[in-house]
């Protein structure tokens, strides 16, 4: 039972941040009403609002690059990560078509395209991953966005590289997001670096989360520090 509440919490969490975001997207394109700044916001709200609310359901992953990023980090088990990548994937596609059907004169519906050359696109794109989840794997609890300030925290960093990162590859971070615009729109181009990049950059944040925890721990029980951490802790 725990399981299929998780899968629905990963579902609804990823539909309501890839219909908010896109639709804010898709009304801008075909009205200019929301603007630059507006689409960042509802970016950054929609997924904070959205970690309050599933955050102890599910860990609102609502990325499959998150979620292998945390199985990396032997916070998730590994069985579960493809149960969750389809769950967040389809979510994200049911999404792109609800954006279509309620606007249908949007061409974009919000799909992730560069305005900058592809490499650089992919390189920005994986900082703006990496960032994303070295403060995940900060103020998360296990394999769980869950607490006071994590909803706040994370939407806040998207909300921060969705404002500077938006127009030049939208700040995607998320294979997911960015594949269900594509599948709809049938914009393929440039998806390769949306597939890659949040991937490698997660992966990244990882491996010097888990450098820097060991390194911590051997300076905390070192003879030289460990007067100093105890006075600290």
């Amino acid at each position: 039972m725990k399981r299929y509440t998780a899968l629905y919490a990963e579902f609804i969490g990823t539909f309501a941040m890839v219909f908010c975001g896109t639709a804010a997207m898709a009304v801008n394109e075909t009205t200019g009403a929301v603007a630059h700044e507006g689409i960042a916001i509802t970016w950054g709200l929609i997924v904070m609002v959205m970690i309050y609310a599933f955050g102890s359901q599910s860990g609102a992953h609502f990325n499959p690059a998150v979620t292998t990023a945390f199985a990396l980090a032997k916070r998730f088990p590994w069985q579960k990560v493809p149960a969750y990548i389809i769950t967040q994937t389809g979510a994200a596609v049911a999404a792109s078509i609800t954006v279509k059907a309620i606007i249908p004169k949007s061409v974009i519906i919000g799909a992730t395209i560069p305005s900058i050359p592809h490499q650089s696109a992919f390189w920005l794109e994986f900082l703006l991953s990496f960032f994303l989840m070295i403060v995940i794997l900060h103020i998360s609890t296990g394999s769980k966005e869950i607490g006071p300030v994590a909803g706040l925290a994370v939407g806040s960093v998207i909300l921060l590289e969705a404002m500077f990162a938006g127009p030049l590859t939208n700040a995607s971070m998320n294979p997911a997001r960015s594949f269900g615009p594509a599948f709809v729109g049938n914009h393929w181009e440039p998806m390769w670096l949306y597939l890659t990049a949040p991937f490698a950059g997660m992966t990244l944040a990882v491996v010097l989360f888990k450098y820097f925890v060991i390194i911590m721990r051997k300076i905390k029980h070192s003879r030289i520090f460990h007067p100093i951490f105890s006075f600290i802790y």
